[in-house]
């Protein structure tokens, strides 16, 4: 049988290690890569390469901030110090302002072109229904029309299939997948203020609370706050 590689791009949360463990028990050899684009928890990076030695998948970091790409992401919260981090519900209005212009499409281009070098037929990432209100580039017409764009860009080198698995399902239904397939959370991270503990908060704290919660599974989170 010829073996399924996948490129899978990892942040060290949640969603992108349950991910990371479903395709693993679907039979892909894993091919991890995270990346580094000024945001300020960043030590979510940590958890990406933790995940990827779990796994025995091969791990790669990209350094977008050392190349100078955070000076042009300004104006994100996540990317920029002087925009703060919105506290309330993850579909709240406010939370528009985490957006990172076009950081998806950074991504899975850097991860089409190493899925071409590793000989790896599929790059998958970890977008869910959630992300829709908020993010452009996590929506099911985002995936189709970047698919169809970087077959036209490697034709004739490889054929490369954009999974998005959790593009239809909720945060809360990804926990009880993680749950099933034995995923640590407690080695994961969400909160988008980066600090020593999970803020309990945040809008990526709040969505994270909540889905434990409907999920009817226990959270092995520690938040800094019991208030939602």
């Amino acid at each position: 049988m010829t073996e399924r590689r996948a490129v899978a791009v990892v942040s060290g949360g949640l969603d992108s290690t349950t991910m990371a463990y479903s395709l693993q028990a679907q039979g892909y050899s894993l091919i991890a890569i995270s990346f580094d684009y000024g945001q300020r928890h960043r030590k979510e990076l940590a958890f990406a390469e933790h995940m990827a030695a779990d796994l025995d998948a091969s791990w790669t970091l990209i350094d977008l901030h050392a190349a100078g790409l955070t000076s042009f992401l300004t104006g994100s919260a996540l990317t920029d110090e002087a925009v703060a981090v919105p506290d309330g519900h993850y579909a709240d209005e406010s939370m528009r302002i985490t957006v990172v212009p076009n950081r998806n499409a950074i991504m899975l281009s850097i991860a089409c072109a190493l899925a071409v070098t590793r000989d790896a037929g599929a790059v998958a990432f970890g977008a869910h229904t959630g992300d829709h209100f908020v993010y452009p580039d996590c929506r099911p017409e985002f995936v189709r029309a970047f698919g169809a764009m970087v077959n036209v860009a490697v034709e004739g080198l490889a054929t490369i299939e954009i999974l998005a698995p959790f593009l239809s399902v909720t945060k809360t239904d990804i926990v009880k997948l993680g749950a099933q397939l034995q995923v640590p959370f407690e080695r994961t991270w969400s909160c988008y203020k980066g600090g020593a503990l999970h803020c309990g908060t945040c809008g990526t704290c709040f969505e994270r609370r909540e889905a434990f919660a409907l999920a009817g599974v226990a959270d092995p989170t520690i938040y800094e706050s019991d208030e939602i």
